[in-house]
């Protein structure tokens, strides 16, 4: 055993292969289109002939997904390898430091989504103690900021995991 792990454990060989990457990609985005999927679905309930109700799906509801689908956007637009950086390897000084800013903003803006999406959840369905159809709406909005995170997660480890097969053109 190699005295300069961490952990007991060794990595899996099956971690290291592209098909895992791929499989993580293909994941994230069904997880992402599933999250999307809830809320478009309580948005078009919201709005049908079928629901009576007088509470509906407004704009309100949407900024929490919008805060978490950018959020996602920011979080997959950084290189795992720019939170590393040291001032010579790109162009400019402190990369590091901002990568990480800008990664903890992305995180700001997920999680500012999730909680916006239960204080929703809360103020606009269970304090006025609305019945289920109405209720749906605001738990299919947690379910979506909530899979939109965990897809932002799955996305970013799937497309900076470092393998064998693929070569680092650095010069």
């Amino acid at each position: 055993m190699s005295d300069h792990r961490l952990f007991r454990f060794q990595k899996p060989q099956w971690l290291s292969s592209p098909n895992t990457r791929t499989a993580g990609v293909y994941l994230a985005g069904a997880l992402f289109s599933l999250g999307f999927f809830f809320f478009i679905d309580a948005s078009t309930l919201s709005h049908s002939h079928l629901y009576g109700g007088d509470v509906h799906i407004k704009f309100v509801d949407w900024i929490p997904g919008i805060c978490s689908a950018l959020g996602m956007l920011v979080i997959n637009s950084i290189e795992k390898t720019r939170l590393s950086a040291d001032s010579y390897s790109y162009s400019g000084t402190g990369v590091a430091w901002k990568a990480r800013l800008v990664l903890f903003l992305g995180f700001a803006l997920m999680a500012g989504g999730l909680a916006g999406s239960v204080a929703v959840l809360v103020l606009k369905y269970v304090v006025p103690q609305l019945a289920f159809p109405a209720l749906y709406f605001g738990i299919a909005n947690v379910i979506t900021n909530g899979l939109i995170m965990i897809s932002s997660v799955v996305l970013w480890v799937s497309q900076n995991m470092e393998d064998d097969y693929t070569y680092n053109l650095a010069l």
